[in-house]
């Protein structure tokens, strides 16, 4: 048959599936998970749902499944294939809405182009809700059922299922409710929870009853700069680090010890940023008025949490805002000011702060790698150091520079090899490449090649940095995953620091000391977070059953991590929820401080300031961390297999 009439009969029977008189093609299924089980779900004969659906997707680019959940919490979708069970994640921002939400099948033949870093690499977004990637992989013939599961569900949610159709080209998605989804203030719209705003008077009374809190900055005993003034070292006017008795610390530049208790993102307002307003318009029920919360470099976007802020403060919000987040670091004991945060915060010198360093030449299509082979790679790298660094030379509140976040490339260098030996045209990291191999074409071969890419690349940024800066530390890479003992080698003799982050219940001893013993560095957390579902949002990366246990999850983390005599940073991702909508990637994750209104989550601060009056001790071994451990916690890791896959 030929290609033309194939195309014409799929369109024609999708639409006959999805769209001439739907209901008699379709029957909805209710599935009922149950909190009591580790891992809760059901598979449904596709022909129960959708009869007459094809078995063969191969020629099909689109799943639409339309349901409902009465939760934001993750969930697998998987289909029972020829070659096996093939599943990934799901997240729905319609928490008891329906929705339409278009899956493309690109993303269960195979694994996804590595990108700049994790997130960009796994998080895929859609209008209706975000996926992410991973699990077996595969042809799409021989589909008979659909798979939904999920880990450690909460409050015994249901998802009810009413059609699947597949489509050629992307059908988009669609928000069913006539009822908004997000209110005028940015929040869930289609349920209730404590603390919820319901009205501008409300917040105004909140808010000004946070501005009648008195700070005093004394019981965490914290220095001009956030050290320990009970722990005196010699100072040099800037940050560095020290080893004391077998211990690690930074010293601060007045001589003080210092363990750095941080936040990412810190930017007033910053976690309500909604996108492709334009393309869902029905799912917000009023939005910001021209000017306030709008972003004119950003077409289509309006920022609810900076609106907020103009509700609060007035015109004056851009001032009043970061006055506010300064206070709001005194009182619940953060002494840094960590990565990803707006300059307009950092730069006003109220707090340490760390930085990422930019314009490294670190590309997309290298996994996360700059091409080092390039002639002018050196002069741009020192271009680069010399722009970024140089106005920061002489600031004292200034900790240090990260080189890069997550590098997508680790335990994938066959696989980057192959990408750049696919590249069309010359470039001189294709042909050192083809260089190389001359000499053989091994596994091991390639990986000693993008190692080596990798050794250059940071000997080179260092020695420009410290060119450049001499002053300020080298914070690492922030590793998504702890290294083998090569990286670790490389490492060694580049940072100051070394940095990862790490989303686990707790940062495990074992990993800890094999850096330490690797490196014979200082460790710093470069991001951690935990979050539940009670507000609409997804529940972040690791997650916990309520807002309180959010607050227990963090002492339990932090003391942990501290504990150990190499770490001496944290920093909690992030300092606003993100987006009820999703930021670029999709996520839309509970995880902050504070909410979209611009009101501190109550157990996470206490939580925070109970951690911090203890951290000195904790971390001198002087009195044990805290030792409770959240109620079933979950991580976004591999799911426990329920079905024989």
């Amino acid at each position: 048959m030929k290609t033309s009439s194939r195309l014409l009969i799929t369109f024609l029977l999708f639409l006959c599936f999805a769209f001439i008189n739907p209901m008699q093609a379709q029957k909805s299924i209710k599935i009922q998970f149950d909190s009591n089980k580790e891992v809760s779900g059901q598979k449904i004969a596709i022909r129960d749902i959708t009869p007459g659906l094809p078995t063969n997707w191969e020629e099909y680019n689109f799943v639409v499944l339309e349901f409902k959940s009465t939760t934001s919490q993750r969930f697998q979708v998987g289909f029972t294939t020829l070659a096996g069970y093939n599943e990934l994640r799901v997240m729905s921002y319609a928490a008891n809405g329906w929705i339409k939400l278009a899956i493309p099948l690109r993303f269960y033949r195979a694994l996804p182009n590595a990108a700049m870093d994790l997130a960009a690499t796994f998080n895929q977004p859609r209008y209706t809700g975000w996926i992410n990637l991973g699990g077996k992989r595969g042809p799409l013939t021989g589909v008979d059922s659909i798979g939904i599961r999920m880990w450690a569900p909460i409050n015994n949610p249901t998802i009810e299922l009413k059609s699947i159709a597949l489509s050629v080209d992307d059908p988009g998605d669609l928000y069913m409710e006539t009822t908004p989804l997000v209110d005028e203030f940015g929040q869930w719209n289609l349920g209730d929870y404590e603390g919820k705003a319901k009205s501008l008077e409300q917040l105004k009374k909140e808010w000004a009853a946070e501005e009648a809190e008195p700070v005093s900055t004394k019981i965490y005993n914290y220095s001009k700069y956030g050290g320990y003034l009970n722990a005196k070292e010699k100072g040099t006017g800037f940050f560095r680090t020290e080893k004391k008795e077998g211990r690690w610390w930074f010293v601060d530049p007045d001589g003080y010890l210092f363990l750095s208790l941080g936040v990412d993102c810190v930017n007033p307002g910053g976690g309500g940023n909604a996108l492709n307003i334009d393309k869902r318009r029905n799912l917000y029920k009023e939005l910001p008025p021209e000017g306030i919360g709008t972003n004119p470099n950003r077409p289509n976007s309006a920022s609810f949490g900076v609106w907020n802020l103009y509700r609060r403060y007035g015109n004056d919000y851009p001032i009043k805002s970061k006055e506010m987040v300064f206070k709001r670091m005194d009182k619940w004991g953060l002494n840094t000011i960590a990565n990803w945060s707006s300059s307009e915060v950092t730069n006003l010198n109220q707090k340490p702060f760390m930085m990422q360093l930019r314009g490294l030449g670190i590309e997309s299509g290298l996994m996360g790698l700059p091409d080092v082979y390039a002639p002018d790679f050196s002069t741009k790298i020192d271009a680069a150091c010399k722009a970024f660094v140089e106005p920061y030379k002489d600031n004292p509140w200034v900790i240090g520079y990260f080189t890069g976040n997550e590098p997508s490339w680790l335990e994938q260098e066959v696989r980057l090899c192959d990408l750049i030996l696919a590249e069309k045209g010359d470039k001189p990291i294709k042909t050192a490449l083809q260089k190389y191999m001359a000499g053989g074409d091994t596994p091991e071969r390639r990986k000693q090649f993008i190692f080596a890419t990798f050794r250059t690349f940071l000997e080179t940024v260092n020695k420009a940095v410290k060119k450049f800066d001499p002053n300020h530390l080298n914070l690492g890479m922030r590793f998504g995953h702890v290294p083998g003992k090569e990286i670790l080698d490389i490492c060694k003799g580049v940072f100051d620091v070394f940095s990862f982050n790490c989303y686990d219940l707790y940062p495990k001893t074992d990993f800890m000391d094999k850096i330490m013993e690797g490196t014979d560095l200082p460790m710093i957390i470069g991001e951690y977070h935990f979050g539940t579902v009670d507000r609409g949002m997804a529940q972040s990366l690791w997650q916990v059953n309520s807002q309180q246990e959010r607050g227990i999850a963090y002492r339990y983390y932090t003391e942990r991590a501290f504990a150990h005599p190499g770490l001496i940073g944290v920093a909690y991702f992030q300092w606003a929820d993100q987006d009820f909508t999703g930021r670029n990637d999709g996520e839309n994750y509970n995880c902050g401080f504070v909410d979209v209104t611009d009101r501190p989550y109550k157990y996470q601060v206490e939580a925070t300031m109970e951690t911090a009056k203890k951290l000195f001790d904790i971390h001198t071994n002087k009195i044990k961390p805290f030792d409770q451990a959240p109620i079933k916690p979950r991580g976004h890791g591999t799911i426990p297999d329920i079905w024989n896959k």
